[in-house]
């Protein structure tokens, strides 16, 4: 890092945490009406130790490009290639060329004239690195060009590793590569972030690293080929083969390269003058634009609200199988795995547009301006968590948005439970563990208390100028600090030191108390979080008071642990909003009286604030307001609240059985959200046993849901087995997951030994994480036969899940488990003979 160092960084904790230490003194601030400031349980052990500092790369050598002339043995899933690539000195004169090439056969390495003609130079291959010997030394205004012929061989690797996030790191990847599995397309495709991309090309496998690029592709005529820019041409080989050869003309990170080799449909779209495709599996050419066809529109948004076009030549979003993580911001050429890929009753059920709004806003941060380390990588990751959120304010409202960042929140506070460490972290144990809850989904929360500090208009002017400043170039937090500060006036080294610097976040506990007498409201706010690891956070945050029949706003900055607040009010409150923005990423305790809270649902005007209420009133359901208010929630505008108290019902008090199944037959037929129906048929199913019913879920079998008509099945089978068994039967030959799990799960509770040929012939049609689901109800079905030979079947059936579908950890997973446990009830075939 050429700003902050070690030293530092640990000077800079140390007296923060001192001065935490220090404020424990209770302040008392009378607030005014027009007080003007810009808008707005107990903690784990903290993660302190600090295995090693990780500085951003030291560049010695610049590439300036790399071409690429490749093709491939699927059989011995094997890469043929031949690298050139044009380097100079970074700055100090260098006789050495040193690049990353893991687990490679090198087969030739040259110096390359300017007529082309090759010098062999001497080279030292060592543990994942490939050092050459220069011809003479070069000063940094010299450029030179080298050649590397080599093979990579990517299932041959003796270190494989990934993460979480993504769980695989051979970099090129073979799908069905000798054509047996009938229920799968023959694919190849990368994936290069963190470091994987030198598995199959040399280079300087860093983010702060930047190159253009060419890559010709040979392969046979059936296949479509997808990589970085534009496709440049594509030659006839006279054979059965064919190349193409891709052009990216604008510099980029070496993680960002890509190639997709597949029988893809190419589904062609358009931005303003720039192309933009959708490459899908032929049967879901007809959907493509179902899934994908928001892409123009979001780049138009983009554009516009960042006052940057988007800034490449084009842009392509690929689904391929069995894809590491989720999903890729290739420049210009995004990679999805294949949830993505859904017909459209299936997108009734789910829609991955905010993956798809991820990956695009991605193609501004990360891609055009690009983390120097991976220790900066919230600011490729954060931003795009945020993008998401953009998109669906912009398309569907602030409720819309609001409830996908509470989610995302949500993720955010499971990992704080047992990791706290800063956003922008420079000790780590390996450079995968960045990719996490902090990077993605708190970092996605600080910028949104950013843009509600600053407002909107100097949020997305200090983008801006952001951007524009760093283009194609590296960076790191200082370089947004700094951004912020050029355009707002403001040091806003204290929002960045507590925020992106420091562990942890605020635990605030609310108290708010009427003085009638000097008709004050006093709001006390303390913060809990343990200050010997966490700092005093300066809060700004906004306080709404509702009386008298109208709202005040007072704006506050907390400073301190312990601070209250006084404000001026004629009478008692209906209600004292504490955040009223609902900004602040903090854990929070707050008592408030049935009829504040009940107040709170009516008026307040988020959807936060609603879910807050209900969240509230769940506390004394035995309340009539509360039951009243709760039971209205039902009916609620956004679906998510009327799922949410759908799923708390058991908590309502008894005796009013009967209008609450009243209410959920109705949700169950005609609610406008499928995952709503789906939820009211669960739990009519699960807590009722009126034959009635049957009508109800006969009906949403015929639903264009394929999750409400799965629901409606295992319904039907709860309450008639027979029945349920015959329709069960019937719908053997859908092609949905969740069909297909839902009949899974019947036969696991009422199935017979021939219901057996069923998971056979099913169980290589799911792929994903149902899977997993469908294999563990393979495994009760199992359980429960007790014919020998059909268990012992199955269990092969099993085992060749773990020999082929190793990159479907889920299933893998469930597998393992499911035989382990019909092993031991099951005699083992070597007994039996």
């Amino acid at each position: 890092m050429s700003i902050l160092r070690k030293t530092l960084y640990l000077s800079f904790v140390t007296i923060l945490l001192v001065s935490c230490k220090l404020q424990k003194k209770q302040k008392t601030i009378a607030v005014s009406n027009n007080q003007s400031v810009k808008k707005d349980s107990t903690l784990p052990e903290l993660i302190v130790h600090k295995p090693e500092y990780r500085a951003s790369a030291t560049r010695t050598s610049d590439i300036i490009n790399t071409k690429l002339d490749v093709r491939f043995d699927r059989q011995k899933q094997y890469l043929y290639g031949k690298a050139t690539i044009k380097v100079k000195p970074y700055f100090y004169p260098t006789s050495i060329l040193v690049l990353n090439a893991r687990e490679m056969e090198i087969k030739e390495v040259a110096l390359v004239d300017t007529a082309l003609a090759k010098t062999p130079l001497t080279y030292i291959y060592k543990n994942d690195s490939l050092t050459i010997n220069l011809n003479k030394e070069y000063k940094n205004n010299e450029e030179y060009t080298v050649f590397i012929s080599y093979i990579s061989k990517p299932n041959e690797l003796k270190k494989n590793g990934g993460s979480s996030a993504i769980t695989d790191d051979k970099g090129l990847y073979f799908i069905n590569p000798d054509g047996k599995d009938h229920y799968k397309p023959q694919q190849i495709w990368t994936q290069g972030e963190t470091q994987a991309n030198s598995v199959w090309f040399p280079t300087i496998d860093e983010p702060n690293e930047r190159m253009t690029e060419e890559i010709c592709i040979t392969t046979e005529k059936k296949y479509s080929t997808l990589s970085n820019g534009e496709l440049e041409y594509s030659i006839d080989n006279g054979d059965s083969t064919r190349t193409d050869c891709w052009k990216m003309n604008l510099p980029h990170a070496p993680y960002l390269v890509m190639m997709a080799v597949g029988e893809f449909a190419i589904v062609k779209d358009k931005w303003r003058d720039k192309e933009v495709n959708y490459y899908v599996e032929k049967d879901y050419e007809p959907y493509a634009k179902a899934i994908f066809g928001n892409t123009p529109e979001m780049m138009e948004f983009y554009s516009k609200k960042l006052g940057v076009d988007f800034p490449w030549n084009k842009y392509s979003q690929v689904v391929v199988r069995d894809y590491v993580s989720g999903a890729m911001e290739n420049t210009t050429a995004a990679l999805f795995g294949e949830f993505v890929q859904r017909n459209d009753r299936e997108l009734l059920d789910k829609n991955y547009e905010y993956v798809v709004a991820h990956e695009l806003f991605h193609e501004w941060f990360g891609d055009y301006v690009t983390c120097e380390s991976w220790s900066n990588i919230p600011l490729n990751e954060s931003f795009a968590t945020y993008g998401e959120y953009l998109w669906k304010e912009y398309k569907y409202g602030r409720e819309a948005a609001d409830y996908h960042s509470e989610k995302s929140r949500e993720g955010y506070f499971n990992e704080a439970m047992n990791k706290q460490v800063p956003l922008i972290r420079f000790y780590y144990n390996d450079k995968e563990d960045v990719f996490d809850a902090h990077s993605y989904n708190k970092g996605g929360q600080i910028l949104h208390m950013l843009r509600k500090y600053v407002g909107d208009d100097a949020f997305f002017a200090s983008l801006k100028f952001y951007l524009e400043s760093n283009k194609l170039s590296s960076v790191e937090v200082h370089n947004l600090r700094l951004a912020f500060e050029q355009v707002t006036g403001e040091d806003l080294n204290w929002f960045f030191n507590q925020w992106f610097l420091s562990p942890g976040h605020p635990v605030l506990a609310i108290t708010t108390v009427y003085d009638a007498a000097n008709k004050k409201e006093k709001v006390q706010i303390k913060q809990l979080q343990n200050t010997d690891k966490i700092p005093v956070f300066k809060i700004p945050m906004a306080i709404d008071i509702y009386a008298n029949g109208k709202k005040e706003r007072h704006n506050i900055t907390i400073n301190d642990k312990d601070e209250t607040y006084e404000f001026a009010v004629s009478s008692a409150p209906d209600l004292v909003n504490v955040d009223a923005e609902k900004m602040v990423l903090c854990a929070k305790t707050e008592q408030k009286t049935v009829k504040e809270w009940v107040f709170q649902y009516y008026n307040a005007p988020l959807y936060l604030d609603r879910k807050e209420a209900v969240n509230g009133l769940l506390k004394t359901p035995q309340d009539s307001l509360a039951f009243k208010t709760l039971f209205a929630a039902l009916n609620d505008k956004n679906y998510s609240i009327r799922a949410y108290v759908l799923a708390e019902l058991k908590k309502l008090p008894k005796g009013h059985e009967q209008e609450i199944k009243k209410q959920l037959n109705t949700m169950a037929a005609k609610d406008s959200i499928a995952g709503v129906r789906v939820a009211a048929i669960n739990y009519l199913s699960a807590n009722y046993t009126d034959k009635e019913l049957l009508t109800t879920y006969k009906d949403a079998l015929n639903d264009k849901s394929y999750a409400v008509m799965s629901a409606a099945l295992t319904a039907i089978t709860n309450a008639d087995s027979a029945q349920g068994l015959l329709l069960a039967k019937q719908h053997e030959n859908e092609k949905n997951k969740d069909v297909l799990t839902g009949i899974a799960e019947v036969y696991s509770h009422y199935g017979k030994a021939q219901n057996n040929e069923f998971y056979i012939n099913s169980i290589d049609k799911i792929t994903g994480y149902p899977k997993a689901n469908f294999i563990r109800y393979y495994g009760l079905y199992l359980k429960k036969i007790t014919d020998d030979n059909i268990v012992n079947k199955g269990i092969d059936t099993l085992k060749k899940v773990i020999e082929n579908d190793g990159a479907n950890k889920w299933a893998v997973s469930s597998a393992k488990k499911a035989i382990q446990e019909l092993e031991a009830k099951t005699p083992k075939k070597e007994e039996q003979k």
